[in-house]
């Protein structure tokens, strides 16, 4: 490479990365609309204080469905047509779904919108993720991407906000589809990435989603891939998310607004996603970084279920830890994403992601169905015991995951 060709290294800030971060920011405010708008869209629905539960549960199981399934269809497609071809594609897909919500009358209309929001989100932030880790160079690829989901996770931020201000469930749900849009626009002049044009005029399987569970080697590390991220949404799904149920258990009365608790969660998670790029330049490994806010996690944990969290103003503090210590999203999945060749990147990266988010179903099985309703449990002790046994699990997977800080990508899947 001639010293003119190193000048010219591409920059942090470019298009691309800019672009992919504020795709992300319209995933995650039509991700999280849900969880702020629950309570005024299913009672406008017609849901009850009987049914509410039921219809909400209904409602995002069917998200997370689409989720998951997304998740694999993006994938594929991200490697057999193209990074850019997902984030069109998605972007499409989840910005209808979007618009179309804001005229739905009942329960059942609302499910299957969000299944097919699920599925068009599920493209997003792998495909970003992938593009933008193909088109920096090494030493810069942690930071573009914890910039990418340090800026998008505002969208949650945005999503409450935007709420609180027009009051009108449907009118956000409208926004997010002209947001989607107004994005499509600026996509066009994005371009794709060299890896897998060079890799299209080989003749190389891509983006088959098999090629993961037919190699042990390949399998172990798409697994441990996705085990790393499982405290990311027992965190949200379950502390924050519930986090007016838990201050009731341990300090009884209180004006927990769980919507909000979720906005200040997000606000330090996306400082922690952008701080964590940084720290894993800094210290020139993507583990270290990794393990320091996993230490984060479990000391945020700690104070979460301690005495000291008696009243309103410190569980909205410890929510705000508690995202901090998460928001390792963004080298999750870049990990994930440097873990495999080419020719399987971006089938990776969008899927790994969307496993963890396709595990909350499975945490809440653990904290609600088995510890509560079948052993009679408390919720105190429920969220902590599911508490020890994700970070388990994450640890034992980060142990075996491989350091990928100084990995060159431009290789393919055999």
């Amino acid at each position: 490479m001639s010293a003119h060709s190193q000048k010219r290294q591409p920059g942090v800030f470019q298009l691309a990365v800019i672009v992919a971060a504020l795709g992300y920011f319209v995933d995650i405010y039509d991700l999280l609309l849900f969880t702020v708008v629950k309570k005024a869209s299913m009672t406008g629905l017609g849901s009850t204080d009987a049914t509410m539960l039921a219809d909400s549960t209904l409602v995002i199981n069917w998200q997370m469905i689409g989720l998951l399934l997304g998740g694999i269809i993006w994938g594929v497609l991200g490697d057999k047509k193209g990074r850019l071809s997902v984030l069109f594609g998605s972007i499409i897909l989840y910005s209808i779904a979007n618009f179309a919500t804001g005229f739905i009358y009942t329960v059942d209309q609302y499910a299957l919108c969000r299944f097919v929001a699920g599925l068009g989100l599920a493209g997003e932030l792998g495909a970003g993720i992938t593009l933008v880790s193909e088109l920096l160079p090494k030493n810069k690829r942690g930071i573009g991407t914890s910039l990418v989901a340090g800026i998008g996770l505002i969208g949650a931020v945005f999503a409450y906000f935007t709420y609180k201000f027009t009051n009108d469930w449907r009118l956000c749900y409208k926004i997010g589809g002209v947001l989607g849009i107004a994005l499509l626009i600026l996509r066009i002049s994005v371009a794709e990435s060299g890896m897998f044009l060079q890799v299209k005029q080989q003749s190389v399987v891509r983006g088959n989603f098999f090629m993961f569970f037919t190699n042990g080697y390949r399998f172990k590390k798409y697994i441990m891939a996705i085990l790393i991220g499982l405290p990311t949404w027992y965190v949200i799904g379950i502390l924050i998310n519930q986090s007016d149920r838990f201050a009731r258990a341990m300090y009884g009365r209180n004006a927990i607004d769980s919507g909000r608790s979720i906005m200040f969660a997000y606000v330090a998670i996306s400082i922690g996603d952008i701080l964590v790029g940084f720290i894993c330049q800094w210290l020139k490994s993507r583990k270290k970084g990794l393990f320091l806010f996993y230490i984060l996690c479990i000391i945020s944990g700690i104070l979460f279920f301690s005495a000291y969290n008696n009243q309103d103003s410190r569980m909205y503090m410890i929510c705000a830890m508690l995202g901090f210590s998460t928001g390792f999203w963004a080298i999750f999945v870049t990990m994930g994403a440097e873990q495999f060749g080419t020719n399987l990147r971006a089938t990776a990266a969008t899927t790994i992601p969307n496993m963890v988010r396709g595990s909350l179903p499975l945490i809440n099985l653990l904290f609600l169905n088995l510890f509560q309703k079948s052993w009679g449990w408390s919720l105190i002790r429920s969220g902590i015991i599911t508490g020890l046994v994700v970070m388990l699990t994450s640890f034992v997977a980060f142990y075996y995951t491989e350091e990928t800080y100084h990995k060159d990508l431009n290789y393919v899947e055999q």
